[in-house]
C-alpha cells in the first residue's frame, strides 16, 4: 500500500523518529509511546521511584541496623583494635572499588576539591575505628557504641569554631546532660559492668566520637558540592559510592598506620575471626554507609538525627541478646540520658 499524503503534500510523521517498525518502542497494547501525555509519564515516573527505590527514612533505618551490628561482630572476632579497624576497611574496598569505578564511568570523575575532603574525612574515620574498637574491648560493644554519640556535642562545636555558626541555647542546655549520660553509660560514675575498664573505655570512646565528628563535618562540607554542575553532569546527580570508597580507602591507610604502631595488625587472623570480620565489613562499612550517606541530605536534620538514634539502641539490644553483656542500672540510665539529650537537641525547630 502506498503512503498517503496530506493536503500539504508531505507524508505523515513516522511513529517514532529514527526507529523502524517492530523496534520495541511502542507501549503495551499497541499504543505508540509518543501518545502518552506528560501527566501519564509523570505518574509512571513517580510509580517507578516509589516502588524501585526505598525512601530516605527507610534507608536510614536499614543503615542504622547494619552499622549497629558492627560492635557485636568485632567482639566476636576477638581481634585487636588495629586488626579489626584495618580489615574492616580493606575488606570493604573489595566491594566498593569496582562499584566506584563503574559510577565514575557513568557520571564522570569526582572533582579533586571534593575528593580531598573525602580522603581527609576518611583519615579521621580510621582513627575513630581504632579508638572505638579499643573502647569495645574495655566497655563492651553496646556501651562503646552509645559513647560515640559524644560526636553530637563535638560536631556543632566544630561548626561554631570553623564556620562561625551560632549555636542555640538549647544546645548549651542539653550538652551537660549528654556528658552526664556518657559518664554514667561508661561506668565512670556509679557501678560499671564487671570486667570492664571504665576510665580507659570512656577516654577511647570519647576520642572515637571526636574523630567521628570530624569525619561527619568534612563529609558535610563535600556533600552539597556533590550536586554541583562543576562535576560536568547536567542532571546534577551526585556521586554516592565514590565518596564512601575514597573515605574507606583513606580510613584503611590511617587505621593501618595507627594500628601497626599501637596494637599491631594481623593480616591473617584465621577462622573463625574471618567469619565475623567479613559480614562486619559488608554490613557495617559497605551497606550502612551506602544507605545512610545519600539518605541524610534528603531528610530534615531533626528527622535524620532522630532515626539515627536507632543505632545505639540496637547496639545495646545486640550486646545484651547475643553477647550476654549485662550493663548495670546506672549504665542503662546513662544510655537513656544520651538518647534523651540527642532527641531533645534535634527536635523540630532546633
Amino acid at each position: 500500500m502506498g503512503t498517503r499524503k496530506t493536503s500539504g503534500g508531505e507524508p505523515p510523521a513516522p511513529r517514532q523518529q529514527g526507529a523502524g517498525a517492530g523496534s520495541g518502542t511502542d507501549a503495551p497494547g499497541g499504543e505508540p509511546e509518543r501518545t502518552r501525555g506528560p501527566e501519564q509519564a509523570g505518574r509512571g515516573g513517580r510509580a517507578r521511584a516509589r516502588f524501585g527505590r526505598p525512601g530516605p527514612a527507610l534507608m536510614i533505618v536499614m543503615g542504622a541496623a547494619s552499622t549497629s551490628s558492627s560492635g557485636m561482630f568485632i567482639k566476636l572476632s576477638a581481634v585487636n583494635a588495629g586488626t579489626a579497624a584495618f580489615l574492616r576497611c580493606a575488606l570493604a574496598m573489595a566491594v566498593l572499588a569496582p562499584l566506584a569505578f563503574a559510577e565514575c564511568r557513568r557520571l564522570g570523575a569526582r572533582p579533586w576539591r571534593l575528593l580531598r575532603l573525602d580522603l581527609a574525612a576518611g583519615a579521621l574515620l580510621g582513627v575513630d575505628y581504632v579508638c572505638w574498637v579499643h573502647s569495645i574491648h574495655d566497655l563492651g560493644a553496646s556501651i562503646a557504641t552509645v559513647l560515640l554519640n559524644v560526636q553530637l556535642i563535638v560536631f556543632p562545636l566544630l561548626a561554631r569554631v570553623l564556620t562561625g555558626i551560632r549555636l542555640e541555647r538549647r544546645f548549651w542546655l542539653t550538652a551537660p546532660v549528654m556528658l552526664a549520660g556518657v559518664a554514667l553509660a561508661g561506668g565512670t560514675l556509679g557501678s560499671p559492668e564487671p570486667g570492664s575498664d571504665p576510665l580507659s573505655g570512656v577516654l577511647f570512646g570519647s576520642a572515637a566520637g571526636v574523630a567521628f565528628a570530624g569525619y561527619l563535618f568534612l563529609i558535610r562540607l563535600g556533600g552539597d558540592g556533590g550536586r554541583s554542575r562543576s562535576e560536568g553532569r547536567a542532571s546534577g546527580e551526585p556521586h554516592t559510592v565514590t565518596p564512601v570508597a575514597a573515605a574507606t580507602l583513606s580510613a584503611a591507610a590511617s587505621s593501618g598506620l595507627l594500628g601497626a604502631a599501637w596494637t599491631g595488625v594481623d593480616l591473617d587472623p584465621g577462622w573463625p575471626a574471618w567469619g565475623w570480620l567479613i559480614p562486619m565489613a559488608l554490613l557495617g562499612q559497605v551497606l550502612a554507609w551506602l544507605l545512610i550517606n545519600p539518605a541524610l541530605p534528603r531528610l530534615a536534620p531533626s528527622r535524620g538525627a532522630a532515626l539515627l538514634l536507632l543505632q545505639p539502641v540496637l547496639a545495646v539490644a545486640f550486646g545484651v541478646c547475643f553477647l550476654a553483656e549485662r550493663p548495670t542500672l546506672t549504665q542503662y540510665a546513662g544510655c537513656a540520658l544520651v538518647v534523651f539529650a540527642v532527641w531533645r537537641s534535634n527536635r523540630t525547630g532546633h
